[in-house]
């Protein structure tokens, strides 16, 4: 860090501590809060972004007096990015730590998994970045704290025709993720309804390391833009080969694209490309400042979304307990669903009748070796 961002990010740092000088500190038995994601295995920089979000939310909690005055406790269970673990952290979370609420996951399929324990449970479950419409459709305990895969796909689709002028599109998709399914079907409807051509559909196995076969296929069709609705790993070794293979057209992504490994796995095949995704660390909303100063004082490095996202997760708990008066489940529920203009640091939240956030997506594009924000689409 320059010497001028670390003076900004020392004086965020002493004005929290100054503002919560005189609060009272939280007493009592903790109010826990569970959270599930993966923190090892293949998808371990989404958790570790998002488990570093969630403790900051609740750092900031508790020196600003807690959860109803009792301390605010984070729970944490390892799902390792595998099929199966997560029903498996959130049945400990629910039974045996008796959590009032659980976080997580970011991937869709995880999230699917856990959610139908949290509705017989009568558990809020908020997921900081699941797009896939079937996680909140799983039941009215469950919240998404993001924009959903019909306005991702939707939006990467009117980018990709107005604003990249591209006209062919081949996609390649990864057939075990719930979230990369879902959001090509998406993508592809919106494409062809602007006029646009789906040239080619490949499909992959999550974990894959080779995709030569289905690049080949693709070279032969001449679409303009690839479409991996996928995740950071198989993005960044897919755009590799698809330049060794000298395919020049257009990577296009969603939010799986968003972490620091993208561009180390990628590395100068990543050249042009653009996703969207939920939050930008340019914005220049008070909150967001005051956020990326203090996550960057103590991690050296400027959040991605799913750190924001997760501490807004967080943050909407804590306020609908506020509001509710109480931790009990029922209760608690209740007031997240009439949440209306939350004011957190990826911008105002509120859920709709689907308890779904209507949230701005953040356009990204990589130029000169860093991810660049370029445009902010709403809904």
């Amino acid at each position: 860090m320059t010497a001028v961002i670390r003076f900004v990010c020392l004086l965020a740092v002493g004005f929290a501590q100054w503002a919560y000088a005189n609060v009272a500190a939280p007493v009592g038995d903790p109010v826990k809060i569970g959270f599930f994601m993966s923190l090892t295995g293949r998808d371990a920089s989404f958790g570790e972004a998002a488990l570093r979000g969630a403790r900051l939310a609740i750092d900031d909690l508790n020196a600003a007096g807690g959860i109803l005055g009792r301390p605010a406790e984070l729970v944490v269970e390892d799902n390792r990015s595998l099929p199966g673990e997560s029903a498996t952290a959130a049945k400990k979370l629910i039974g045996r730590d008796k959590v009032v609420a659980l976080v997580g996951e970011c991937a869709s399929s995880r999230t699917l998994e856990a959610a139908p324990l949290a509705q017989a449970a009568g558990l809020p479950l908020v997921t900081p970045a699941s797009t896939n419409p079937r996680v909140t459709a799983v039941g009215d305990c469950v919240f998404r704290v993001c924009f959903a895969d019909p306005f991702q796909g939707a939006v990467l689709a009117t980018y990709a025709w107005k604003n990249l002028g591209m006209r062919r599109a081949a996609l390649l998709i990864d057939s075990t993720a719930s979230y990369s399914v879902g959001l090509a079907e998406v993508f592809s409807k919106s494409f062809t309804a602007l006029g646009g051509e789906v040239v080619a559909s490949q499909k992959y196995t999550g974990g894959d390391k080779d995709f030569r076969a289905q690049l080949t296929a693709i070279r032969a069709t001449r679409a303009e833009t690839i479409f991996l609705p996928g995740y950071y790993v198989e993005a960044g070794l897919i755009a590799r080969q698809a330049r060794e293979l000298g395919l020049a057209a257009t990577l296009l992504g969603g939010d799986g694209f968003e972490a620091p490994q993208l561009l180390e796995i990628g590395g100068e095949a990543l050249e042009g490309a653009v996703y969207s995704t939920h939050y930008s660390s340019e914005s220049s909303d008070p909150a967001s400042r005051r956020f990326v100063a203090a996550y960057t004082a103590r991690h050296g490095s400027a959040p991605v979304g799913l750190a924001a996202l997760s501490y807004d997760a967080v943050g909407l708990i804590a306020d609908a307990a506020r509001r509710a008066g109480s931790v009990e489940r029922g209760a608690l529920k209740s007031a997240l669903a009439t949440t209306r203009d939350f004011a957190g640091v990826t911008g105002r939240t509120g859920f709709d009748e689907n308890r779904d956030a209507q949230k701005a997506a953040a356009i990204i594009a990589v130029r000169g070796g860093r991810c660049v924000f370029v445009d902010s689409v709403r809904p």
